[in-house]
């Protein structure tokens, strides 16, 4: 059922977000309020740079986004951050800069954020620095002194690194990248319910899928 792209109704097709919306009670859209703006961004880059065999296997995901949302910086600095750390070790060299980069300038927010000493870096952020040591002491160089404000991270960095990151994933010379796609998706919806302090995710309902089988089979 799962398709790439923006769709006008589930007789044109459905991508993961749009599916949610409907699942939601919203209006068909694949950029519903139920979900975090970046989080729905990560899920819809994931579906679209999904192999089409690979991509129905997203399906049972949808119900676990609905109602995670927030207004607070940590989780796009956070989705952005798991994103960049997962992406690194795997990505082509030309997009490793970026992603290092990207690395860096999260943890300096998170420093910020939490009034944390400067140059903190998780155990999962400097693992996936050490993976590209010259690329990373490269990084460190670009990032000094450099200062982003939260609502900039939130509005320009995060989603330019969600983008890198997936597209990064997706062209990496490893065997399954839609698996590795798939996995990103999945431990980024954990941390959010975790952050949420949300209740075990959702099964999918059979009979408020249905309708939507339905209306996708009547295209064919």
């Amino acid at each position: 059922m799962l398709g790439r792209g923006k769709h006008r109704n589930p007789k044109k097709g459905a991508c993961f977000m749009e599916l949610a919306s409907y699942l939601a009670g919203e209006r068909w859209s694949d950029h519903p309020r139920c979900t975090h703006p970046l989080l729905a961004m990560l899920a819809r880059a994931v579906n679209d740079l999904t192999v089409d065999p690979e991509r129905p296997k997203l399906a049972p995901l949808i119900p676990s986004v609905i109602g995670l949302t927030s207004d607070d910086p940590h989780w796009d600095v956070r989705i952005a951050l798991r994103a960049a750390v997962t992406a690194l070790p795997i990505a082509p060299a030309d997009r490793q800069q970026t992603l290092a980069v990207a690395i860096i300038g999260a943890e300096k927010m998170l420093d910020a954020l939490d009034d944390r000493p400067a140059g903190t870096l998780s155990a999962e952020s400097a693992d996936a620095l050490a993976s590209c040591p010259r690329t990373a002491r490269w990084a460190q160089r670009f990032c000094e002194g450099a200062r982003l404000r939260p609502n900039r991270f939130v509005r320009d960095a995060a989603p330019s690194i969600i983008s890198a990151a997936v597209q990064g994933i997706a062209e990496a010379c490893v065997p399954d990248p839609d698996e590795r796609l798939r996995a990103l998706l999945s431990a980024t919806i954990d941390d959010c319910r975790a952050w949420a302090a949300a209740e075990p995710a959702p099964a999918l309902d059979p009979e408020a899928w249905a309708p939507v089988v339905r209306a996708a089979g009547a295209a064919r």
